[in-house]
């Protein structure tokens, strides 16, 4: 992360502080998500988790016909049975 100095007029940056205070982010955040905005990086992110979703959705993989048949406990048996052997 590059960090950047800017100069507002400290009467706007307290106004700012309070009202951002009062949606739970910072000035930091609020600044830094208003850049990423206006160079496009965060259109792109929000672009690609759109493509991911909705390929996740389209997505025909799963666990056949009749869903999970293990346990949790079965994937690491093996191991489990090595451990207890060694004591």
């Amino acid at each position: 992360m590059a960090e950047l100095k800017i100069t507002v007029d400290e009467n706007t940056v307290e106004k700012a502080r309070r009202r951002a205070s009062e949606e739970g982010t910072s000035v930091d955040d609020l600044v830094r998500n208003y850049l990423e905005e206006y160079a496009g990086t965060r259109q792109e992110r929000i672009e690609a988790m759109r493509r991911i979703l909705e390929s996740s959705r389209e997505s025909t993989s799963g666990s056949g016909p009749v869903g999970r048949t293990w346990k949790r406990e079965d994937a690491y048996e093996d191991r489990l049975w090595r451990y207890e052997r060694k004591k």
